[in-house]
């Protein structure tokens, strides 16, 4: 099934499809063409249990084509679990009671031009028809001024971009028709700290499932005591128009028997710089790791946080909160966040 891709990313996705077999269910959602260059697939893989009682976890990569080490995240996990399918008898356990959903390439076109935006200079992250309640940052919060300028949004009424599109469709199909289901998306370029941000970014409200995320807190760092993260809603840092996760959570908050917590890895890329200042003279150097060592560091700090979240997931019922502990818990999250 190997086609040559000018993208390394998708050419090693594509080595472990065929590694996974008939453990994999891999579909290309979407392609993208790049006018006058290459056509790329946007491809969804997922593994495990299909039963939609089941719970289910998605991670997501390469939304922003200039922030590669989110793809490579993604994939380093994925090889994780591919490789072990042949030996680790508690992988199968898990994948019986759990939903594995990957999409470690969405915007491959902005990856191959080395642009943030997709091939038709829209920012995906600012794609969504939502809506900022509260003053956003000057262009950074979403802008319809012009394609030429970053953060563009896209014209008022058109529909979702190729790409945006794949990602809803498949966060509707594979995890907002489950009970419960979380997101992990993966990017980079944020101040010198790793950071796991929840919703919103369109407001500075709390979100109606917060006693959930501070339970989903407390029981990680019980397991990862000196993990690196500042966990916070997005919304403690700056707000945006046209968030897709927001997007998503809105619509999974319409069926209040579902709770899905969509999750952002925002890597510290500025950490990196930091240590190797001449990355400030590349364009990627800004938001990915160039020394080697570096990188292979990366790629391994973040797998116990992918490894927990399907575990987490799959074990839901013993740490979300209860129907008498929501309020109390919810007491406490606004305490601690808000």
């Amino acid at each position: 099934m190997s086609t040559a891709h000018p993208l390394p990313e998708l050419q090693t996705l594509e080595r472990l499809i065929e590694l996974g077999g008939q453990h994999l269910q891999a579909r290309p959602v979407r392609h993208v063409a790049i006018p006058g260059g290459p056509r790329f697939p946007v491809w969804a893989i997922t593994l495990g249990n299909p039963d939609p009682c089941c719970p289910g976890v998605g991670y997501f990569g390469g939304v922003h084509g200039l922030e590669r080490i989110g793809a490579e995240v993604v994939i380093a996990f994925l090889q994780n679990i591919v490789t072990r399918l042949g030996w680790d008898r508690s992988l199968h356990r898990l994948l019986e009671e759990v939903r594995l959903v990957f999409m470690p390439v969405v915007n491959p076109g902005g990856m191959w031009a080395a642009t943030r935006a997709n091939p038709r200079g829209v920012d995906l992250m600012r794609n969504a028809p939502v809506e900022a309640h509260e003053k956003v940052p000057w262009l950074m919060g979403g802008q319809r001024l012009s394609a030429g300028l970053p953060w563009y949004r896209g014209r008022l009424g058109d529909p979702l971009e190729t790409e945006s599109a794949a990602l809803c469709e498949v966060v509707q199909a594979e995890l907002l028709t489950r009970p419960f289901s979380l997101a992990l998306d993966c990017h980079s370029g944020f101040g010198i700290s790793d950071r796991l941000w929840f919703p919103f970014a369109h407001t500075r409200k709390p979100i109606p499932h917060l006693a959930e995320v501070r339970a989903l807190r407390t029981i990680f760092e019980q397991a990862h005591h000196h993990h690196p993260y500042i966990i916070e809603p997005q919304s403690a840092q700056y707000l945006t128009h046209g968030d897709l996760w927001d997007h998503l959570y809105l619509q999974a908050c319409t069926d209040p028997a579902r709770t899905f917590l969509p999750l952002t890895l925002e890597m510290g890329s500025w950490l990196w710089v930091k240590k190797n200042p001449r990355q400030l003279f590349s364009r990627k150097g800004i938001f990915n790791p160039l020394i080697d060592h570096r990188q292979q560091r990366v790629l391994r700090r973040h797998l116990a946080l992918l490894d927990f979240l399907a575990r987490a997931a799959g074990s839901h019922a013993q740490w979300t909160p209860a129907p008498h502990e929501r309020a109390d818990g919810h007491a406490q999250a606004l305490a601690d966040w808000f």
